[in-house]
Parts: C-alpha cells; sequence; structure tokens
C-alpha cells in the first residue's frame, strides 16, 4: 500500500487567519470564544462561538461565508504544496461540510417566508448545495479531478481525509485537496440550542463538560503519495498512517455510553498503520464539552491503554466546535504538532479542575517528542472516525492484497414503485412511477413529481423507531430492509457491515420545517433538529438493522450514488470490509422545487422527456446496493461486478454547468479503462439525460467525444423523473436487471433530436453483459460506472 504523506497546510479559525498565526494561539492556550456578531442569538441559550474575524468580503459577486472560508485555506495548503501547475485533471477535491452553503439558504428562506416566494432572491441557492463548496473551489484553482463531499456531521472533515487515502492510493488522483469547512449559522445554532447543548460560557472539555460552543473554520491538507512527493523535492509535513470508521448503532444523537464504536475506529486506524495502542504519544480529541462525549471519550482512551493512557487534548476548547471542519481542522493541528514536536493544550477556564483520569495537557502546551497523533471525530448519529497521522514514513509499504468486489443484492422503491420487485417491472416495461403525486407552488400552479406516497413510507419499518425517522430516513430504510429480507445475513455478518450513504440535496423537508418554525418563532424543535443533518437516515437504517461497520455520507449531488460505490468498493478491496451497503435516498418535496420554479422552463408540468426539452421531473426514491468481497457470498448470491470507474470535473462554478463536455467524456474514456475494456465491449448506457436541454446535450456530445455514440442508450429518468443520487443507483440496478432479462427496454419516446442510439418504443432484446452508467452535477461533476452482469 503506498504511502500517503502531507506536503500542504491551510488552516482558518478562531484561532487565527493561517497555520502559523493559529499555532502560536492555540499552543499558548488562548481562546477565541466570545459572543459571535454573525448570527442572530436572541432567544438562544448561548451567544458564545469561535467567530473567524477580519474574513475579507468577495471582491466582487456574492459569495457565501462557507465558500470564502474554504478558499483562503485551500489557498494556503495549494501554496504551500506546490502542487506543479498542468495537472489540474489530476488533482481531487474531498470536502467534508455539514452545513456549506447553509446562510445563503437561510436569507433565501427568509425572504420567501416574509415577502413571499415571487420575491425571495434564487441567485443565493447557487451557494447552498454542500456541493456547492467543492464547485467553487474547483472553479477557483482549476482542480479538475474527482470530486467528492462527505456530510458525517462532526466527523466529515475526517471522513473526507480518508476518501483522499482511497483516491491516491487506486490511483485516481496524484492529488488531493482534503479537508473540511463550516461556517457559524442559525441552522445550528438554533438546533443545538434548542437540545440544551450549548455551554453559555467559553466551553470546558474534560473538565466542567457543560456544554459546546459551536465555531467556524476551515482545515485543508494537500495529500500525495511519497514517491510522488519525493520525485518533485517537496517538503513532507507527516504522512497519513492509518484511518477508521465505524457506527455505533446506538442512538440518533447520543454516543454509545460504553464507546465501543469509537473504540474499533480507533482500533481500525492503528491496523491500517501497522501500529499499536502503545505506539501513540498524543490523542487530539473530539472533546466538545458536552457531558456525554467527554466521558465516553476519556473511557475510551483510558481502555485502549490501561494504566498509561496518552495525553490528551481538545482544540475545540478554544475555537469551539466547527462541525463538518472538526475533523479536518484538528488534523491540521495534529501535522503541526508532529512539525513543532510539541502537544497543543485544553484551555480549562479559570477555577475549573481538570480530570484526574487522563492528562488533558491543561493551559498551555508543552514540549514532547512525537512520532504518533491520533485525532478523533466522533458524530451525531453514531458516526466515529479516528485518523493516525504519523511524522514521517517508515519501514517498507506494506504489500496488500487486492480482493474482487460484487454486488450481491438490492433494494429499491420510487415514485409509485412501493417494492423492488415492482421497480424493476416499471423499469423493464417503461411504464412511469409519477403522475399521482403534484406540488402546488404558490403563484406557479402545479408541478408533477415522482414523490413516494406517504402510505408507502412505513412498510417493514418498527412502529416505535418510525415515529422518529422523517421521510428520507423512511426511504432509506425501506430500500435496505428489502435488500436484507433477499440476501439474509447472520447476526454476525450483519454486526459488521458497513453502511455509506449517497444523498444528493439531503432532507430537505425537514430541514425547512426546522428552520421555518426557528424563523418564525425564535425557537427550534427538538423532534425535528436530529433528522436535520444528511447522515441521519444512515443513523436510522444502522440503528434499525444494527449495522456497525465503517460509514460514510457522501452528499455531492447527483454524482454521490457513484462516489459513494467507489468509497465503499476501496474499502472492500484492501480488506477494511467485509460488505458494505451503499444506500442512496433523496426526496423531491416543496422546499425543493420552491428554488427551481422561477427559472422558465426549468421544471416539468406534467412528463418527464429526457433528450425532449420536457423540463427536469423531479422524484424520490430509495435504492440499496450491497457489495461484498468476492468469495464470501454464495455464488448464487452475486448478481454483477463493478469494474470501472471514471470520476473527473471541471470549472463550471458554483450552481453552474460547462458549455463543454470534454470532462463528461474523460469520465467514460476512465471508465472503461479501469474496465481494461473498449467501446465495443459495452453493450448498454444509462444515460443521466433529465429533459433539460443544457444537461442532456452536454452528456450527447460526451458520448460522441468518448466515442461510444452508438451503443444502444437507455434514459430511465422518463419512468422515475430524477431521483438525485439514488438516480444512479437505479442504473446500478437496471444495469443488472438489463443483463438478466436480456433486453433493454423501450423509451417511451424518442424525441427529434435524441442520439440516434436511444433504444426505440419497441426496445431491444440483447444479451447485456456489460453496461456503463453515467452521472452528473451542475457545478461539474461527472462519475460513471461499468457494471458486469454476473458471469460476464
Amino acid at each position: 500500500m503506498s504511502r500517503i504523506v502531507v506536503t500542504g497546510i491551510g488552516l482558518q479559525a478562531a484561532s487565527g487567519r493561517n497555520a502559523d498565526e493559529s499555532w502560536v494561539s492555540i499552543m499558548s492556550g488562548t481562546s477565541g470564544i466570545a459572543p459571535t456578531t454573525v448570527v442572530p442569538t436572541d432567544g438562544l441559550i448561548s451567544s458564545m462561538g469561535g467567530q473567524v474575524w477580519g474574513l475579507p468580503a468577495s471582491r466582487s459577486t456574492y459569495l457565501d461565508r462557507c465558500h470564502r472560508l474554504a478558499v483562503h485555506a485551500a489557498r494556503e495548503a495549494l501554496a504551500g504544496s506546490g502542487v506543479p501547475e498542468g495537472r489540474g485533471e489530476r488533482i481531487a477535491i474531498s470536502l467534508g461540510t455539514s452545513l456549506g452553503g447553509a446562510r445563503s439558504g437561510q436569507q433565501f428562506h427568509d425572504q420567501w417566508i416574509r415577502r413571499g416566494l415571487r420575491s425571495a432572491n434564487t441567485a443565493l441557492l447557487r451557494h447552498y448545495p454542500l456541493h456547492s463548496v467543492a464547485d467553487h473551489l474547483a472553479s477557483t484553482f482549476g482542480l479538475l479531478g474527482p470530486r467528492s463531499v462527505q456530510s458525517n456531521a462532526c466527523a466529515a472533515g475526517a471522513v473526507a481525509i480518508a476518501y483522499a487515502v482511497e483516491l491516491l492510493e487506486s490511483g485516481t488522483s496524484d492529488f488531493v485537496l482534503a479537508g473540511g469547512v463550516d461556517p457559524l449559522a442559525l441552522l445550528s445554532f438554533g438546533g443545538f440550542s434548542c437540545l440544551g447543548a450549548l455551554d453559555p460560557l467559553p466551553c470546558a472539555p474534560y473538565t466542567r463538560s457543560s456544554g459546546l460552543n459551536l465555531g467556524e473554520g476551515a482545515g485543508f491538507l494537500v495529500l500525495e503519495t511519497e514517491q510522488s512527493a519525493l520525485a518533485r523535492g517537496a517538503s513532507i509535513h507527516a504522512e497519513i498512517a492509518g484511518y477508521g470508521l465505524s457506527a455505533d448503532a446506538y442512538h440518533a444523537t447520543a454516543p454509545d455510553p460504553n464507546g465501543r464504536g469509537a473504540l474499533r475506529a480507533m482500533e481500525s486506524a492503528l491496523e491500517m498503520a501497522g501500529l499499536g495502542a502503545e505506539d501513540i504519544d498524543y490523542v487530539n480529541g473530539h472533546g466538545t464539552g458536552t457531558p456525554a462525549n467527554d466521558s465516553v471519550e476519556r473511557k475510551v482512551i483510558t481502555h485502549l491503554r490501561a494504566g498509561s493512557p496518552p495525553p490528551i487534548s481538545s482544540t475545540k476548547s478554544m475555537i469551539g466546535h466547527t462541525l463538518g471542519a472538526a475533523g479536518a481542522v484538528e488534523a491540521v493541528v495534529s501535522v503541526l504538532a508532529l512539525m513543532n514536536q510539541q502537544i497543543p493544550p485544553t484551555h480549562v477556564p479559570e477555577g475549573t479542575d481538570a480530570a484526574d483520569d487522563v492528562d488533558i495537557v491543561a493551559g498551555v502546551g508543552r514540549a514532547a517528542e512525537l512520532s504518533v497523533v491520533v485525532s478523533n471525530s466522533f458524530a451525531f448519529g453514531g458516526n466515529n472516525a479516528s485518523l493516525v497521522i504519523r511524522s514521517r514514513p517508515s519501514g517498507p509499504e506494506a504489500d496488500v492484497p487486492r480482493h474482487g468486489v460484487v454486488v450481491t443484492g438490492i433494494g429499491a422503491i420510487a415514485g409509485s414503485a412501493a417494492t423492488t420487485s415492482d421497480v424493476r417491472r416499471h423499469f423493464l416495461e417503461a411504464t412511469p412511477v409519477f403522475g399521482s403525486e403534484t406540488v402546488q407552488l404558490e403563484h406557479f400552479g402545479a408541478f408533477v413529481t415522482a414523490e413516494i406516497p406517504s402510505a408507502d413510507l412505513t412498510a417493514g419499518i418498527n412502529p416505535q423507531h418510525l415515529r422518529r425517522m422523517d421521510t428520507l430516513g423512511r426511504r432509506a430504510a425501506i430500500a435496505a430492509g428489502q435488500l436484507l429480507r433477499e440476501r439474509r445475513l447472520s447476526r454476525e455478518e450483519a454486526t459488521g457491515t458497513g453502511l455509506f450513504s449517497a444523498t444528493g440535496t439531503g432532507p430537505v423537508s425537514t430541514i425547512e420545517a426546522f428552520e421555518r418554525e426557528l424563523l418564525e418563532t425564535g425557537t427550534g424543535n427538538t423532534r425535528l433538529f436530529p433528522n436535520t443533518v444528511m447522515n441521519a437516515a444512515a443513523g436510522h437504517v444502522a440503528l434499525l438493522n444494527r449495522l456497525q461497520g465503517p460509514t460514510a455520507t457522501i452528499s455531492a449531488g447527483g454524482t454521490s450514488g457513484i462516489s459513494a460505490l467507489h468509497f465503499a468498493s476501496a474499502l472492500i478491496a484492501r480488506g477494511a470490509a467485509d460488505r458494505i451497503m451503499v444506500v442512496g435516498a433523496d426526496e423531491s418535496p416543496a422546499a425543493m422545487l420552491a428554488g427551481y420554479a422561477r427559472i422558465p422552463g426549468y421544471l416539468a408540468r406534467t412528463d418527464s422527456v429526457p433528450f425532449g426539452r420536457s423540463g427536469r421531473l423531479l422524484g424520490g426514491a430509495g435504492v440499496a446496493i450491497l457489495l461484498e468481497r468476492e468469495g464470501l457470498a454464495p455464488s448464487e448470491s452475486v448478481l454483477g461486478r463493478l469494474s470501472g470507474f471514471g470520476l473527473t470535473g471541471d470549472a463550471s462554478g458554483a450552481g453552474r454547468l460547462s458549455e463543454g463536455s470534454e470532462a463528461w467524456a474523460r469520465s467514460f474514456t476512465l471508465a472503461l479503462a479501469d474496465a481494461a475494456v473498449d467501446a465495443s465491449a459495452v453493450d448498454a448506457i444509462v444515460s443521466a439525460a433529465c429533459g433539460r436541454d443544457q444537461v442532456d446535450g452536454l452528456e450527447r456530445d460526451a458520448l460522441e467525444l468518448a466515442g461510444i455514440a452508438g451503443v444502444p442508450l437507455t434514459a430511465p429518468k422518463s419512468v422515475f423523473g430524477d431521483a438525485g443520487a439514488a438516480s444512479a443507483l437505479l442504473g446500478v440496478a437496471q444495469a443488472i436487471w438489463m443483463g438478466q432479462a436480456g433486453r433493454i427496454p423501450a423509451s417511451r419516446a424518442v424525441p427529434v433530436g435524441a442520439p440516434p442510439a436511444l433504444v426505440s418504443v419497441d426496445g431491444l432484446d440483447a444479451a447485456v453483459s456489460r453496461t456503463l452508467v453515467s452521472s452528473y452535477e451542475v457545478g461539474g461533476s461527472y462519475q460513471s460506472v461499468v457494471v458486469e452482469r454476473a458471469g460476464s
């Protein structure tokens, strides 16, 4: 396995405007916690936060605060690394964020509530999706490689670094800008306030532990292989030696009081690094300041190395909890600790006694001989991530055997198709799952959607748990439940199974309901808030099915599904997991359509006609795909395999699409190359066309440019509408179903100007051994996967 090293770091936080300034402040034990001026906190239990002061405004057009934080930290990291120019196509972005452009979304929402939808500024929504931050970074710095966004709440930044390791190890990229960012926002202040989790005083992790202070910031690392760094003479600051991911499957907001999931994450990270607990010199702790988190982490540290636990400190005690940025910000601090051979402290308020069961490095930092640092991030929903960071690579590179990865299960619900067999039938018969569900918008009339009827979102879910779930969690749970009833895993197998969630836009209806109440009344709803995070649906699925293996949540728009499959496949291939379920879920509530209604012709009124300028008909779906290590599953359970991925991007920028199709075409050619086949070996293509001419035209041109325009093409969004991240996972299922049926389904319509290879209204009987599945997202991200039928 390649050694992955850090050659550049960047940091923006309440402690300082760059990494060096922050380090001096942190080592002195100076707290950056103070009353915030960028969030209205009247009526909330605390106004204290770790605010970044003096953040420059955008020089020209409006730019969300989150994006500005990200740009400054990313610029510092890239400049420090000296990444060579002209390598943009080989530079990936792996970003962690919990809020993204939530501040812009809140502005739009407030205008909608107070002045009506027609008077709300929809331009603000260009900055709202989480992936818009990554899109802006790609455009600003010319980073044209793969692009992914992790959103496991407080663990997102650490998980983003973990995925960066896999992108480099797989050879998908040569460099990765990996990190996290989040701003201070009313959504998070209101949410944690209603839970009673905020401390009205400066927080005191591991001591008083009476609540957390929110913070904002951005931390980025430039990662590459040691071989690459040495070849170009780059300075190596540290090595990302290992990472571990796990799920508690215990509670929606509280950690497992025994810390079993957190311990598994730390042990997995050490195992990947080839190290033991005795090798740890320092732990940069999660240390939020809440009683439950602090007590569990102290318990885990003392259990991991009984009798002589390593020193631990909380960076959050000085900069606040930066949510999705925290894992990355604290990874940067950990690298700085190794570079400077100093342990950063925990700020302890005057008159507060330090705990005596662990060494929390109270007050000011101290000099120490450091070789190995562990950085912990334990998130909402029981999502745990630990990083092992080493001062310098040592010893030979580990020779890790690679395992084959197969698809062994499918579960799906989409529109009016309530079961997996219903979804399969609608696809093969080309009969739409929409027509009965509509959304009525003030001043704009009615729009048909392919949303799931609420009556279909209860089947198979424990009634006691059902009442705590929102609509996104329910569709994810139904799809996962259908899969598990078909692929009967033992209790032990299920417990070790990982869960990777993919969602394009997350729990939009829940976020809208929570934020509306917060804006109208000044108080958040405690029942709603736990479901506003992107990983909430995965948390419900894990809890219902006791899935405690590696977990991640990808929220990068329409490419999220393939990104999740790529990440999961990488872990299984190197033996870090035996099986991982990838679950994609998205919805199309009124709040979603409201953002598009003012764009002429954007939304379909009555029908979805890909390549036919019908407009985009939004849908809702839940799709589960089970990946397993080849040889573990019974042969009769093997449905197919994912044999090649193509992950690319362009510099379109947030909320925009390039007029060129080169990047999309590159995703096709890279997927075929990764599968070691040429165009003649592809039997069918599952198109991402959605009825929007700009999108459909780009894909049509990309197929031409990649030399695969003659391959039979099916456009399933004519049946299911556009279900966000779930669409590409539906595409993978459809590829397998076409192989089983020996048939490429008919098109519901073949519009004038459609690609010549679009299958006719009669359908096509054909042996389908190998299918290329296409996906895209506005902002310039394109991902494709080659799916092979079992036995091909």
